[in-house]
């Protein structure tokens, strides 16, 4: 759908834990040392959340940096949270983090769950509460402690992570265009309640379901706005791993400098819900003005949401003043041993 009212992000922050773990230490620990399993995902290493570390601790995080850089939240009116880690099954995340966050009582909070699109419905929903005049703003989060069985192929990726994004019609910092959604039932990635860590279906995920949603929703939204591939500056896709981005890009003929700044994943592993939500905010701490960002998810089970943004200049300029860029943040990384990162996870 195109969007013809003035809408789109005001503020973003985000938030990553401070630890981390290489992809080669994981390799030695579960035996493949000696196999290329883990260079074909192409993730160096993953965040690791700390022992006091969940997703209500880093969404608050990363909506804290959102609110500092707005310098007020009078005006929002609605808090929607992606995760498919919440805390408490039975009790909201949202409540926990906007009394956090010292947020009026008087809103409407959700707390989503969509596997790893979570976090861009979470920003979908804002946007329309902002259109439909249901709120001034929307503080929308993608946040996620992802959980791994040891020794399965995930736990080279799944890590943590949350981006926060302020919405509303003032002063905007990157203006939405268009998004659309897809979804169908292909169950490539599930957890059954009380089992500790999700299954996955292997390679199934990959062709009938990442790859068959991305590429149908991105060449979609671009039929939709008449755009093609040379009129965006910057592209991001979910990632899953650093592999499944790319060959989308090459599918569908970005070139690697378009999906380079985005592709954060090689750093930081696949933070779910985050992931593309945390993608966006490292594009819009290097966007110039009239950049346009092409962004589209995934969630198995299956869904994409896609969105069409461009850069205004009011970015160039508050960024100026912004700190804690996500690329300082992965350069802090403090990098931990596998006995380390076993004790912290056991707690997620």
């Amino acid at each position: 759908m195109l969007i013809k009212k003035p809408v789109g992000i005001t503020s973003y922050g985000a938030y990553l834990p401070s630890l981390a773990i290489r992809a080669e230490t994981i390799a030695r620990s579960q035996g493949r040392a000696d196999e290329s399993v883990y260079q074909n995902l192409a993730v160096a290493q993953k965040t690791v959340p700390d022992f006091d570390e969940d997703s209500t601790t880093l969404a608050t995080a990363a909506a804290y940096q959102a609110l500092s850089r707005l310098r007020g939240k009078a005006n929002i009116g609605a808090l929607f949270i992606g995760s498919e880690s919440h805390p408490y099954a039975v009790k909201p995340t949202g409540t926990m983090v906007k009394t956090a966050l010292g947020l009026p009582d008087q809103m409407s909070l959700v707390d989503m769950q969509f596997a790893c699109k979570a976090g861009t419905q979470a920003v979908q929903t804002g946007i329309a509460h902002v259109l439909s005049d249901l709120a001034p703003e929307a503080l929308a989060i993608g946040t996620d402690t992802a959980q791994s069985r040891p020794g399965d192929v995930l736990e080279f990726t799944a890590s943590a992570g949350a981006a926060a994004f302020v919405l509303g019609r003032q002063k905007i910092l990157a203006r939405l265009l268009a998004t659309r959604s897809l979804a169908s039932d292909t169950p490539d990635f599930w957890r059954r309640p009380r089992e500790n860590y999700p299954q996955h279906a292997g390679r199934f995920s990959g062709e009938p379901a990442y790859f068959q949603h991305v590429l149908a929703n991105a060449r979609a939204i671009m039929e939709e706005c008449q755009l093609d591939v040379n009129d965006f500056k910057y592209v991001i896709f979910h990632t899953p791993n650093a592999k499944f981005p790319q060959l989308v890009a090459q599918k569908l003929g970005f070139s690697p400098e378009q999906l380079a700044p985005g592709l954060i994943v090689k750093q930081i592993g696949n933070t779910y819900a985050a992931a593309v939500p945390l993608a966006l905010a490292a594009v819009l701490d290097v966007a110039q003005t009239g950049d346009k960002i092409l962004t589209v998810s995934y969630g198995s089970g299956s869904g994409s949401d896609a969105f069409v943004w461009e850069a205004t200049a009011g970015l160039v300029s508050a960024r100026k003043k912004f700190k804690n860029l996500i690329s300082e943040q992965i350069s802090k990384l403090k990098v931990i041993n596998y006995e380390d990162y076993r004790s912290r996870t056991r707690q997620h």
